[in-house]
């Protein structure tokens, strides 16, 4: 009776990606996350909030990318050797849309049951309640473990991603003229 108990309980962990950001861990849904990549060039899109960064070619296509330390009202995201761009599918209004988020480093996939989720505190945090799913119990400490839809959900950022993809097709009409 205990093994099956204990296999219903593995069954339904769930995987995470923590990553640090200001000192804090946070953690995404392993099955948002698209991949992980080093930081290299992100291009300033003029006329967008502060938190957006600015947008990356990654293959061909239009990705913007959010400082999630300005979003969460903190101190610019100071790049470093291990800052690295976590491309995340995300969906907005029931559309599909993959942006990356901005961190100082990204940690581990850490397996976590939902006995090892506590449900988010109505007070004591510096983000929105809404933008947490819950905190991840991992020994004496705990992560913050995002609700990415609800912290990229947002009028703004439908309209970043096509004023961006505008941006694109207006630079590759630029480019066929010359």
């Amino acid at each position: 009776m205990q093994v099956n108990k204990q296999s219903k309980a593995a069954e339904e962990a769930q995987q995470f990606l923590t990553f640090l950001l200001s000192g804090e861990e946070y953690a995404i849904s392993i099955l948002k996350v698209k991949e992980i990549l080093e930081y290299d060039t992100v291009t300033n899109v003029p006329n967008t909030p502060v938190w957006i960064r600015g947008v990356l070619n990654l293959r061909g296509s239009v990705v913007p990318i959010v400082d999630l330390a300005l979003k969460f009202g903190r101190p610019a995201s100071e790049i470093t050797k291990l800052t690295c761009i976590v491309i995340v599918e995300t969906l907005c209004d029931g559309e599909s849309i993959t942006m990356g988020v901005l961190v100082d480093s990204v940690s581990q996939v850490v397996d976590l049951s939902p006995a090892d989720i506590e449900e988010p505190p109505p007070f004591g945090t510096r983000l929105k309640v809404d933008y947490l799913q819950g905190l991840g119990r991992s020994g004496k400490k705990f992560c913050l473990i995002l609700n990415i839809d609800n912290v990229l959900a947002a009028d703004e950022l439908l309209q970043i991603n096509a004023c961006s993809t505008d941006q694109a097709e207006d630079q590759a009409e630029l480019a066929v003229a010359r």
